[in-house]
């Protein structure tokens, strides 16, 4: 799948993350005569000669499409449909159940429903099989086709059939309602007074959700605080500004942006006068931490008011202006300026557009939805000489070059063969299934017991995953973990999710590196003199 035909929720967040604006531009065109001539030229030629007839509509389509490829991969053309569903999206007018969902055993299965939605209250389940959408059978859908059918105007009814373990099928009538997802999923003391607050996406309510999670965890105890960025594709500036000001005082430049277009040269100031925390605060990035996530985690860094671990992130700091062209059902989603840290930094990593001019197919889609941490070589070194230096206001050295290089670059734990596997084939989920539809109402166990392990290992036969007895004490206490995660999730309630989340970062390395920093700070000035270059 290119980055242009992305699901369009993806080019949602793609959109406002790079500071969605909406304009209009005269009907106009910059190529010289004889340019357009050659043009029309070779349209009239392909229509009268070509050995299949062609609409001339396509033969536009693909021009445009074209011209649009030599750009970067975030402009693009939106034909009539795309326009429509954009413009549906952005207004708000479709509704939903409230779960998430995955693939498996070819059927779209929930893995959570999201407390106070439709689906939470008529009783849907961790692990319900969706077996029919309105009498439709749903063998083989992909996550997309289920969210699709899934997916439609506030109020109107959807009928899923589904199937969950102990019970036979049944048919659940669901009217459907506009679901606000939390931006701030997680908020505890992760350890003793040190707050954890886990930021998944920016929304209209984020900063209000920030500002109650740093209340909730200073009444917790906590005199620090890790900001989780990870894998955050970004959303609203104004809300990336709003959770800035939690941090910095009233005048700091939290970004700027530049371009050719008039109005596209902007500096963004922290305009709220708010009693700025003054914790020592670690921020978490990694390659999937992209546009307003990167201009939160950029103006901390430069500012100096906390440091940035992990891995580079995604390196999406361009704004996209979207164009509605004569016709009024057709617009361009154009790249018009980039954004800027306050020390001078481009977030956006030119990488994109130099792969949008080389053609490739293949490594345009590839880096798009790898991210910036794996594209192009992977992360560098921070004392790349390869790379820009800037400095932060108290001249720390900092680096440019697309995205936001960490003060301290921590790498991910690589999953060993067996567990890759298991996860690979949702294993931890079937067998959390399953254990939770023979122990109703008990639960989660805090560890594996010698029988769960007997069970488990038949699992991983039944499904033809290879292992030895050396191997699997080799990934034992890993294997336990995912185990003990999903049994969380799934047996835990309404706090199930929290609950296998917490599991899941017991054994974080950028977290722990987060933590080792935090217990040897008491203020920012300390904490940023730790890495000082």
């Amino acid at each position: 799948m290119k980055p242009r035909h992305l699901v369009l929720a993806a080019l949602l967040v793609a959109l406002f993350g790079a500071g969605f604006l909406a304009g209009r531009s005269p009907a106009t065109v910059a190529s010289s005569p004889r340019n357009l001539d050659t043009f029309l030229e070779v349209m009239d030629k392909v229509e009268k000669n070509y050995v299949d007839t062609v609409p001339e509509d396509q033969l536009v389509d693909g021009a445009i499409a074209g011209m649009m490829r030599r750009l970067d991969p975030f402009s693009q053309y939106l034909d009539k449909t795309d326009f429509a569903d954009l413009k549906t999206l952005t207004e708000g007018q479709f509704g939903g159940l409230g779960i998430v969902i995955s693939i498996r055993d070819n059927y779209p299965t929930v893995i959570s429903p999201v407390e106070g939605t439709p689906a939470y209250s008529l009783g849907i389940q961790s692990g319900d099989v969706i077996l029919k959408i309105d009498g439709q059978s749903t063998r083989g859908f992909s996550s997309e086709d289920a969210v699709r059918k899934l997916r439609g105007p506030e109020g109107t009814p959807v009928t899923i059939a589904i199937s969950r373990d102990g019970d036979p099928p049944r048919d659940v009538r669901i009217v459907r309602e506009t679901i606000h997802v939390k931006s701030v999923p997680y908020a505890f003391e992760v350890a003793p007074g040190i707050g954890y607050l886990r930021l998944s996406s920016f929304s209209e309510t984020t900063g209000d959700e920030v500002r109650a999670a740093i209340e909730k965890l200073e009444k917790a105890g906590a005199t620090s605080l890790v900001l989780d960025l990870r894998d955050n594709p970004g959303g609203l500036l104004n809300q990336a500004v709003d959770v800035v000001e939690n941090f910095v005082p009233k005048g700091s430049l939290v970004v700027f942006t530049k371009g050719r277009a008039p109005g596209a040269n902007t500096k963004i100031l922290a305009e709220t006068a708010r009693a700025h925390d003054e914790r020592p605060l670690v921020v978490l990035v990694n390659g999937g931490s992209a546009s307003a996530a990167e201009i939160v985690a950029g103006a901390i860094q430069d500012l100096d008011r906390g440091l940035v671990v992990g891995t580079t992130s995604f390196g999406k700091g361009s704004v996209q202006t979207l164009i509605a062209l004569h016709d009024r059902n057709t617009a361009l989603k154009l790249t018009t300026a980039k954004y800027y840290t306050p020390s001078g930094r481009s977030i956006h990593r030119d990488a994109w557009n130099r792969l949008a001019h080389d053609g490739s197919d293949a490594a345009d889609e590839d880096a798009f939805e790898q991210g910036a941490d794996t594209a192009f070589g992977g992360a560098l070194a921070p004392d790349s000489a390869k790379r820009p230096t800037f400095k932060t206001r108290s001249g720390r050295i900092v680096y440019g070059g697309g995205g936001i290089t960490p003060d301290q670059v921590v790498r991910p734990d690589t999953l060993l063969p067996i567990a890759r596997e298991v996860e690979r084939k949702a294993l931890y989920f079937t067998f959390a299934t399953r254990y939770a539809a023979a122990h109703k109402g008990e639960a989660p166990p805090k560890a594996i017991a010698p029988a769960m392990w007997h069970d488990f290992e038949g699992l991983l036969s039944k499904e033809k995953i290879p292992y030895t007895p050396a191997q699997l004490a080799v990934e034992h206490d890993e294997l336990e973990r995912g185990m003990r995660r999903e049994l969380a999730r799934r047996m835990g309630g309404v706090r199930g999710d929290e609950a296998a989340f917490k599991v899941a970062i017991e054994d974080d390395p950028q977290l722990a590196r987060a933590l080792d920093l935090l217990r040897r700070a008491k203020s920012p000035s300390e904490l940023v003199h730790l890495t000082a270059r």
